[in-house]
């Protein structure tokens, strides 16, 4: 590989480290590097060079290499062999005689439908599979969540402003000093009991801010003394998609 001419919004390929997309952003000081299952990410600073992209690559491929494939093996392979049985949203795949993918959803439930001989080693594929399903967990999320939340906010008096709900794969849930809270659409895949000790986690924040003994102290009394005890039990949940 290598990069002629001025750096655009772009996506590039590399024999090793297979395909690079390409972002500028006016805020960036330095060159970041994200590896995620369907490409590595690069965000540039505005006004750096082709030489510059090409010099910080090089020096970083042997750890972009091993991302790549730490990365890779998190993920398990989504074939028809794939299951998704949580409480709240369920996900089969299975053999269908169109030649185009289809799917068929409802709440709390997806069924995707592929076509003869498809290839689920496809990176692409396996990229798209992985859309359809987050697509799905959010629109689901997007109506179970909210209530939820809700109801548990009026049953404690723990009142916030707003609730948005996103695709982080970093934080169950967040609260901000304004009391809006956000909940990745992955909390779908956790049992009920760990849900609600994440909307509980956040309603708790609209008193205390922090981590601090009044804040466990409040959970504590939230969840029957079962804080600490959840807080374990929710570490053990990854998401593989």
């Amino acid at each position: 590989m290598f990069i002629k001419g001025a750096i655009l919004n772009n996506i590039i390929e590399d024999k090793e480290l297979g395909k690079l997309i390409l972002r500028i952003n006016p805020r960036a000081r330095h060159f970041v590097f994200r590896t995620k299952p369907d490409a590595i990410y690069v965000t540039i600073p505005p006004g750096a060079t082709a030489r510059e992209l090409q010099t910080s690559i090089e020096k970083v491929k042997d750890k972009l290499l091993k991302a790549k494939q730490k990365t890779a093996s998190k993920y398990v392979p989504i074939n028809l062999n794939y299951r998704i049985d949580a409480e709240y949203f369920k996900l089969r795949l299975m053999n269908g005689t169109h030649p185009k993918f289809l799917a068929k959803s409802e709440l709390g439930k997806l069924d995707v439908i592929c076509p003869p001989g498809a290839d689920f080693s496809d990176e692409g594929l396996q990229t798209w599979l992985r859309k359809v399903i987050v697509e799905a967990l959010r629109r689901n999320a997007k109506i179970i969540l909210p209530p939820r939340l809700y109801m548990l906010s009026t049953q404690h008096n723990l009142p916030y402003r707003a609730v948005k709900i996103n695709s982080s794969r970093g934080r169950w849930g967040s609260c901000s000093a304004k009391k809006d809270i956000n909940l990745s659409c992955f909390l779908m895949l956790l049992p009920k009991h760990l849900i609600d000790y994440v909307l509980l986690h956040e309603l708790a924040h609209t008193r205390e801010m922090n981590h601090s003994d009044k804040f466990w102290k409040l959970l504590n009394s939230l969840t029957e003394q079962q804080a600490e005890a959840l807080r374990r039990e929710l570490k053990n949940f990854k998401t593989d998609l």
